[in-house]
């Protein structure tokens, strides 16, 4: 492989990202490819101290623009230090959240100008957008349900984000479902009724027919 190919995972809390983009990885490193795994907010140890920022709940309330900001500042660290030296290895990179998440969250969720977070995140991540985005969409109730699960079996607090209540969780799927609709890239997948297993099926035949295409393996 000539160059990387860098895939994200988008969604709402509880739409099963995290387990998705490893089973992915593990699929592809099956496969015999370079793979990277990352996850956003985060990704390097300066990005994580960040993520620590953002969703550690605290009795200071964060402002949306601090908000905005903290999130480009740990993605742009990401993409410098860790993403863009992976693609030009040529390595595969799976990414969990990117840029069309701060657009869902922090437009459509908190309601700031779409134009406004989209050029503040262009800034971060210069000209570097995802080959390749799986939106797993789930309905809002059953990712608040999940949210609440997981927390209750792992014994932990849910995050600042995951806190907020359920007209801005569904106005962050609605806006994920507007994204898609403009962006080619991003490929819907109905995962509420799905199992594991079901989803992973149907995102790795898509990852490797758009891998065969566009580098004729």
């Amino acid at each position: 492989m000539s160059k990387g190919y860098f895939v994200t995972l988008e969604g709402a809390d509880g739409s099963g990202k995290s387990t998705q983009a490893r089973l992915l990885a593990e699929s592809l490193k099956n496969l015999n490819y370079s793979v990277i795994l990352t996850r956003e907010p985060g990704g390097t140890p300066l990005a994580e101290e960040i993520r620590r920022v953002i969703l550690t709940p605290s009795s200071e309330p964060l402002e949306p623009m601090t908000e905005i900001l903290l999130y480009a500042a740990s993605r742009a660290q990401h993409v410098n230090q860790l993403i863009k030296p992976a693609l030009a290895e040529g390595k595969i990179v799976i990414c969990e959240r990117f840029v069309d998440s701060s657009m869902a969250y922090q437009g459509y969720g908190l309601g700031w100008d779409l134009t406004l977070v989209s050029e503040i995140n262009q800034r971060a991540v210069g000209n570097l957008q995802p080959d390749l985005t799986f939106l797993l969409d789930v309905e809002t109730e059953h990712s608040i349900n999940r949210m609440s699960n997981r927390s209750d079996a792992n014994k932990t607090k849910i995050d600042r984000i995951e806190s907020r209540n359920f007209t801005f969780h569904d106005k962050v799927r609605q806006g994920y479902l507007e994204l898609a609709k403009v962006n080619p890239r991003v490929v819907i997948i109905k995962a509420t009724q799905k199992t594991i297993r079901e989803v992973q099926t149907e995102m790795i035949h898509i990852l490797e027919a758009k891998l065969q295409a566009e580098f004729s393996l």
